[in-house]
């Protein structure tokens, strides 16, 4: 499990050092961006759904590129295809997810006060957890997270063509698109008739054909989550500590409305994860950007009482432990023990 750590360690140092400073080096960040997207993408065996994807591809082998789509996420299918033609494997589609998937989350984290320890947050759930378990949302996470970026821009358009473009790898990031709503105040008119318009058009697209099937999966039949509420309340904790620091949030950080419009939803997910467990499992994974902002700025929030250096030892040592335990004790991470490289294999 050594690797896991490594990869932990080396944003959590960087954290502590190099955080703070006025000028960040962009040299050793996307050494790191691209450390990541190579153990993310040539991992070997490693997930619950190793040989599920590895099934998907089998099967598109004698499909053509440009044959309809039946079933599945388009813009995944895709990819497998496109990658069947050319003669590759499944460490080439994981490549492919990774590098999307991995582009965003460092895009994203690099727009924060503090990078290293944004990255830090994400690498034991987001990084090892989702990058690596669960390939579409992954793609689907880091093309919402790409797209946050130009939201807070104002972007609204920007916005709107990631999350898009995030629906086609898994159906269920359609409902991050009336988020764009939330970040301004003028022009809501316009931003309620045209995001109405996308979502529809999205969900027409993609969804029609497969609403029943999913609600019957994620809400009649009560598919469990295992694991569910651990991960609602670890979006719920920072939801909670932006609203009880709201009025300190709001006067330091900009587009502060649209991390509390993040934060409620992310405690509504509290009362609704007994009902269908997966359902909810799958909309709080594209509220988990929470984390990484939250934590990574409360160096900033609490500077006034406590010393930054203190409280990012602090967020370390946290999801240091939050990793330590989910290698050790969760149900699932054999699927993910011992790491092994596909260049080592």
């Amino acid at each position: 499990m050594w690797p896991y750590w490594v990869v932990y360690l080396l944003p959590a140092i960087a954290a502590l050092l190099l955080d703070g400073r006025r000028k960040q080096l962009p040299h050793p960040w996307w050494a790191m961006g691209a450390l990541l997207v190579l153990f993310v993408g040539y991992r070997h065996r490693v997930g619950g759904d190793w040989f599920n994807y590895i099934d998907h591809l089998a099967r598109v082998w004698r499909v053509g590129i440009f044959d309809p789509v039946e079933g599945g996420d388009p813009g995944y299918v895709y990819v497998n295809r496109i990658v069947s033609t050319l003669g590759g494997d499944i460490y080439d589609v994981n490549l492919v997810a990774a590098m999307i998937f991995v582009f965003g989350l460092m895009i994203f984290c690099r727009s924060l006060p503090r990078p290293w320890l944004a990255l830090a947050v994400a690498i034991p759930y987001i990084v090892v957890v989702v990058g690596m378990g669960y390939t579409r949302q992954a793609i689907a996470l880091g093309l919402i997270m790409w797209g946050i970026v130009y939201l807070e821009k104002g972007k609204l358009v920007h916005y709107i063509a990631f999350v898009s473009a995030a629906t086609l790898f898994h159906k269920t990031a359609v409902i991050m698109i009336p988020l764009g709503i939330f970040l301004q105040r003028r022009g809501w008119v316009l931003r309620v008739v045209a995001i109405g318009l996308v979502g529809l058009g999205l969900w027409n697209a993609f969804l029609v054909e497969s609403q029943e099937t999913l609600w019957k999966n994620y809400v009649v039949a009560q598919m469990q989550s295992e694991g569910a509420r651990i991960r609602v309340i670890m979006n719920a904790l920072p939801a909670l500590l932006l609203i009880l620091q709201w009025k300190k949030w709001r006067a330091l950080f900009a587009n502060a409305q649209l991390w509390l419009w993040m934060s409620i939803a992310a405690l509504a997910c509290i009362p609704l994860v007994g009902y269908a467990s997966t359902a909810v499992d799958r909309i709080a994974l594209y509220l988990t950007p929470l984390q990484i902002v939250v934590y990574s700025r409360l160096p900033v929030l609490w500077q006034r009482s406590i010393q930054p250096a203190l409280v990012t030892l602090g967020v370390v040592m946290a999801y240091g432990l939050v990793l330590f335990v989910w290698l050790n004790y969760a149900s699932h991470a054999p699927y993910w023990l011992p790491y092994r490289h596909a260049w080592f294999e």
